[in-house]
């Protein structure tokens, strides 16, 4: 078969292969093949974008405010579960009688719990409200946080008009107030119910002793490891781990040193230590609850509700 000069060349090919692939020009397959690039780079960008929208959600299910406590490898307690475990004697399985600090610790535990998880906060400072202590809780987010406790301080929040400050929250919690129509705030049996929640978690076991008078419900530690696991984190932060600013201490960390001084439990933290490093930690630990929580709520990234709550208990 003959071709003529005007042939093109892809013709002849065709004819003389017989494939059908061939049928297309040149100009067609430099246009599929340039289609094809940008398909494919269209779909990279799309699964690069996946990719990075992943990573977020990943880090801000790790971030600080959707983290409950300590290692995900640990059991994850909240700040009031903390507070009582230290406060708790081991065997006995009560706090000590002589302690009427803790109550009020464990109320200003829930605030904070709260504040981390981002469920309130404190409004934005004002020429007329700069103090911590002047501004008021607001509340973020009312969805439940599988904690009766916290749930039902939310609850508390939401229905409350006008809002309160830091210290009054602490103080209608705690019951400690004089107005009888404030008196459905009190949170009752707080210490009772932080102690079944360890239980169910495998920390504490429940008892009946007899006080010769009376029968009371003890909770003896069964889980010591846990509770030495944190007591060695907060003696860590003040020794070994010392960075001498509370900007560069985890959040939790600084917050349960600042309840564990409240709640007057700071000293069963620290009695295991040597009488050189007890002094070191006691006299590091009270110059961070001594600065001035004004200050430090205004520097960045500071939890305000942290220092709101030591400013609280420094006034009272």
């Amino acid at each position: 078969m003959c071709y003529s000069l005007s042939a093109s060349k892809d013709q002849e090919v065709c004819d003389g292969g017989g494939s059908t692939s061939c049928s297309q020009s040149p100009t067609k397959q430099v246009r599929m093949t340039t289609l094809t690039h940008r398909t494919r780079r269209t779909e990279i960008s799309k699964n690069f974008e996946k990719k990075v929208e992943s990573e977020e959600d990943t880090n801000q299910e790790r971030s600080p405010e959707n983290e409950d406590s300590g290692d995900s490898k640990d059991i994850r307690l909240t700040l009031m579960e903390e507070v009582l475990l230290l406060g708790l004697k081991d065997k006995e399985g009560y706090t000590s009688f002589w302690n009427d600090c803790i109550s009020s610790g464990l109320r200003g535990g829930i605030l904070i719990e709260l504040a981390m998880r981002g469920r309130i906060s404190l409004e934005p400072p004002t020429m007329r409200k700069k103090r911590l202590l002047d501004r008021k809780v607001l509340l973020k987010s009312d969805s439940p946080t599988g904690d009766v406790l916290l749930d039902e301080t939310l609850k508390h929040i939401k229905a409350t008009e006008p809002t309160e400050t830091v210290q009054t929250w602490i103080e209608l919690l705690t019951g400690e107030t004089w107005n009888p129509f404030k008196l459905q705030y009190q949170l009752r049996n707080v210490r009772e119910r932080i102690a079944k929640n360890l239980v169910e978690k495998g920390i504490l076991t429940t008892e009946k002793q007899n006080f010769l008078l009376f029968d009371m419900t003890t909770h003896p530690v069964t889980n010591t490891t846990e509770k030495q696991r944190l007591v060695k984190k907060l003696q860590d932060s003040v020794l070994e781990r010392w960075v001498n600013d509370p900007q560069r201490m985890d959040r939790r960390t600084l917050a349960l040193l600042v309840l564990a001084h409240s709640s007057d439990v700071l000293e069963n933290v620290f009695s295991s230590l040597t009488d050189d490093k007890y002094d070191v930690a006691m006299n590091r630990a009270k110059d961070l609850v001594e600065l001035d929580p004004e200050v430090e709520g205004t520097k960045h990234n500071a939890t305000e509700m942290i220092w709101a709550v030591l400013a609280a208990f420094n006034k009272s």
